[in-house]
């Protein structure tokens, strides 16, 4: 398979273009990713980069929010945007011949957000909604308990729609700037992916943001994992848990073995939580293992809901699995498994330009660059049984998080976990 091309050019202000060729494809996604996340928030400003995503679509001093909405419609195309810990991005998908307009939108939507008051105070109870839904749905919610436990008193660990208290102290001082802060030409990245032409595109980026002010690179302050427990009674008919231990993050060389660790432990139907914990216990419907991966840091865990009485059953079992393939490695099959479904998943990724666009800006953020397939593939395939039982044994090297919602009286405490893992109690 012909790997697809990526050309990078970097305007005089620091603003990187990146296009990545697929003739072949019949729509084109763009769009630009910002390094302004929840990373970047001072603690008063706790959910501000969330916040900042939602009222550039209130409108701007060009369009109104229902010209913007009609204006990408009317091209029968789609505009959104997502905020995360470490980037804010605004991404639009259109036919090739929508591409001016769709770039001048989200353009638009990055440099002239009106920030109107009253908008403003309206958008400020959407977001406290938003809250209190993610507050309610407990299989969410321990999510974020897990990673404010894991990163505590620290951008990295704070929820990205923020804090009641906070968000109801937003206004437009402190939005704009956080915007003129962070929304800078050397935290930029501008990417398309589909059938277009790299100096065509990076002519129409330079005409709408080579005049955008250079600011810096961001200074992250290196993420401090101290790990814990935290248990938030509720009358539910499931217990939640999570089970999370610190990580490498994406510039690391062992990222590759944690990654299929992960999959290896919770990744499938064929994965070793899977099979013990549903198929032959019968413990919980849903099982899986995560990674919140980070530039510099991770968290790597695993979640489950079961009935309150057995939710201690289902603790150790977790335990018992991560510890067994951290001493023991993989298996021959289970590794092989693992790499394939990897590989699968970074070619079938190709059939979409939109999740093209957004691993590449991804990854020219952290290495400045677009990783080629086949060099992902090499990295992949060069794992060893090992690298991944190293990368097991880095996990426990360190106290365990544990996130509990709903009933927990059956819930063994941290320390326990910590035996059975082998695993210090405190960081």
């Amino acid at each position: 398979m012909r790997e697809p091309a990526a050309r990078i050019t970097t305007l005089s202000n620091g603003l990187r273009v990146v296009t990545v060729a697929l003739p072949h494809h019949r729509s084109v996604a763009l769009g630009a990713w910002i390094a302004a996340g929840t990373r970047d928030e001072a603690p008063e400003e706790a959910g501000l980069a969330h916040f900042l995503e939602h009222m550039a679509f209130k409108g701007t001093s060009r369009r109104s929010a229902r010209r913007i909405a009609e204006e990408i419609e009317d091209v029968g195309s789609t505009l959104d945007a997502h905020t995360t810990r470490e980037h804010t991005a605004y991404y639009a998908r259109v036919l090739p011949e929508d591409v001016p307009l769709a770039l001048d939108l989200v353009v638009d939507l990055v440099r002239r957000a009106a920030l109107d008051p009253e908008e403003l105070a309206r958008e400020r109870q959407v977001v406290l909604q938003e809250i209190a839904e993610v507050t309610d749905a407990a299989d969410e919610w321990v999510f974020e308990r897990a990673q404010e436990t894991a990163f505590p008193d620290q951008g990295l660990g704070w929820p990205i729609l923020g804090r009641r208290e906070t968000v109801a102290a937003f206004d437009r001082a402190r939005t704009r700037a956080f915007l003129a802060r962070h929304y800078t030409a050397a935290r930029t990245v501008v990417a398309a992916a589909g059938p277009l032409e790299h100096g065509r595109f990076v002519a129409e980026v330079a005409a709408l943001l080579g005049d955008l002010e250079a600011g810096a690179p961001p200074a992250r302050t290196p993420p401090r994992y101290r790990g814990g427990e935290v248990h938030e009674p509720r009358d539910l008919d499931q217990t939640h848990v999570v089970l999370a231990f610190p990580a490498v993050g994406l510039v690391h060389e062992d990222h590759y073995a944690q990654h299929l660790f992960s999959h290896i432990l919770g990744g499938g139907m064929a994965s070793r939580l899977f099979q013990e914990v549903r198929e032959a216990r019968g413990l919980a419907y849903s099982v899986f293992s995560f990674t919140n991966v980070y530039h510099d840091a991770a968290l790597l865990g695993t979640y489950a809901s079961t009935e309150p009485a057995r939710a201690g059953e289902l603790v150790r079992v977790m335990a018992e699995e991560i510890a067994r393939l951290a001493a023991e490695g993989p298996e021959p099959g289970e590794l092989a498994r693992a790499v394939r479904q990897a590989e699968a998943g970074l070619l079938m990724a190709l059939d979409s330009v939109t999740a093209v666009v957004e691993d590449t800006a991804r990854q020219v953020h952290h290495f400045g660059r677009r990783l080629g397939v086949d060099e992902l593939r090499a990295r992949i395939e060069a794992v060893t049984p090992a690298d991944v039982r190293r990368a097991g044994r880095r996990l426990l090297a360190s106290p365990p998080t544990l996130a509990v919602v709903g009933p927990g009286e059956t819930v063994p405490h941290r320390d326990e976990l910590c035996r059975r893992l082998g695993a210090p109690s405190t960081a």
